[in-house]
């Protein structure tokens, strides 16, 4: 275990393959500032902290926990405690990997959240959901009324005729010349 912030983003920088100058200049902090904090002469404010993270594209929560600004949480399922007991994997990998874990978990939470909200009381689609407000046809509706004789009692009209009746009236207003 790491006996400070320090020594933890040393060990980060380094296996990012970052200098100490690099990594300085990509969190926008001296070099001898970030000297400091690496041998545990300075404790570096979560605003800084936050610079180092995505100087080291790391999670900033990461260095939060290690620095002890936020408590580690528990994990949510196995999957977070197998990762970081992953012994072939980089302390930075496994961060990585925690954080898409749980993007994805998040996502899929609010994708929940709002299925849920869309589906109201009843769970079946109400008018609302089909376009334009109208009710959503059954099959069995659709061949139904297809089949059925007119009010009239007239046969199908011709297709021609139907096809006439189709095409939009041009509208004076929109007409071009």
């Amino acid at each position: 275990m790491r006996n400070s912030i320090g020594e933890y983003i040393k060990e980060q920088r380094e296996q990012a393959g970052k200098s100490m100058r690099q990594l300085a200049q990509a969190a926008g902090v001296s070099n001898p500032y970030l000297s400091q904090i690496e041998r545990g002469l300075r404790k570096p404010s979560a605003d800084i902290l936050q610079q180092i993270a995505k100087g080291l594209r790391i999670s900033a929560e990461a260095l939060y926990v290690q620095a002890g600004i936020l408590e580690d949480r528990p994990a949510d399922s196995g999957v977070r405690s197998a990762l970081l007991a992953d012994p072939e994997l980089s302390e930075r990998q496994k961060q990585v990997l925690i954080e898409i874990y749980e993007s994805f978990r998040k996502e899929n939470a609010v994708a929940a959240a709002q299925a849920s909200a869309a589906e109201g009381a009843s769970g079946a689609p109400s008018a609302e959901d089909a376009p334009f407000g109208d009710a959503v046809p059954s099959p069995e509706s659709t061949s139904a009324a297809r089949d059925a004789p007119f009010a009239d009692g007239a046969g199908a009209p011709d297709p021609a005729d139907v096809a006439d009746e189709m095409v939009p009236p041009v509208r004076p207003d929109i007409a071009s010349d």
